[in-house]
């Protein structure tokens, strides 16, 4: 859905790649059948994998079955749940999915309420084709991060829960910034069986640094006073 003016080619920023080995879906929603074709045949030609919906209800009742690593286009007017309510109803069950809003002119107000909600941009009609593409493969990237970061705090989570009580209290005192006397001091135990409690949990959790344990027990969220 070209405009008028295209985006000169100097003005184009290096982009970083997406994640290898993902599948990425894009889905696009609008009620204009036309417009879904046209949005599809650019991200195919982009070689994106694509799929269209009719309406917002329609790709809600398809969302137990994107699972992929995507991002999802859709109008902020559509008869029926509109782009805004797509996003609350996407906030409300936790979906983790960028969400491009295409607008008209004049909706900026509209655009604005679903960058508040959570959108991850928004275009005005008409837009350059290769704004698009750029705002889409800045969602994958960003789904492809979000992926990253559940990921690796599922492994951190199994590795934290083979800990025993004692080990996870020898965490708790290190990522508070006690040294091993103190530990000892505060768990009633020698210096000598923290180490020993910290050589284990070093072990069970991969970490081959102090700074590599504290930044393990920073992702599931154990802190400093909790």
């Amino acid at each position: 859905m070209p405009s008028e003016q295209a985006r000169p080619q100097d003005a184009r920023v290096p982009e970083a790649p997406l994640q290898k080995g993902l599948v990425h879906v894009v889905h696009v929603i609008d009620d204009d059948e036309a417009i879904r074709q046209s949005l599809a045949f650019l991200l195919q030609t982009a070689k994106i994998e694509v799929r269209t919906y009719a309406s917002a209800a329609a790709f809600l009742d398809a969302l137990p079955d994107t699972e992929l690593p995507g991002c999802v286009i859709t109008d902020v007017r559509m008869p029926g749940l509109s782009g805004i309510d797509l996003l609350r109803r996407l906030k409300e069950l936790d979906a983790a999915i960028p969400v491009i809003i295409i607008t008209g002119h004049g909706d900026v107000p509209l655009a604005v309420e679903a960058m508040k909600i959570g959108a991850a941009d928004f275009l005005e009609k008409p837009f350059d084709d290769e704004v698009l593409l750029a705002s889409v493969r800045a969602a994958l990237r960003e789904r492809d991060a979000e992926s990253k970061r559940l990921t690796e705090r599922s492994e951190v989570e199994g590795r934290m829960a083979a800990l025993s009580k004692r080990e996870r209290d020898v965490l708790t005192g290190l990522v508070a910034g006690r040294a091993n006397k103190q530990i000892a001091f505060d768990l009633g135990i020698s210096p000598r069986t923290v180490e020993i409690y910290r050589a284990n949990l070093m072990n069970k959790m991969q970490a081959g640094s102090l700074s590599e344990l504290v930044r393990m027990a920073l992702i599931v969220g154990i802190l400093a006073g909790e």
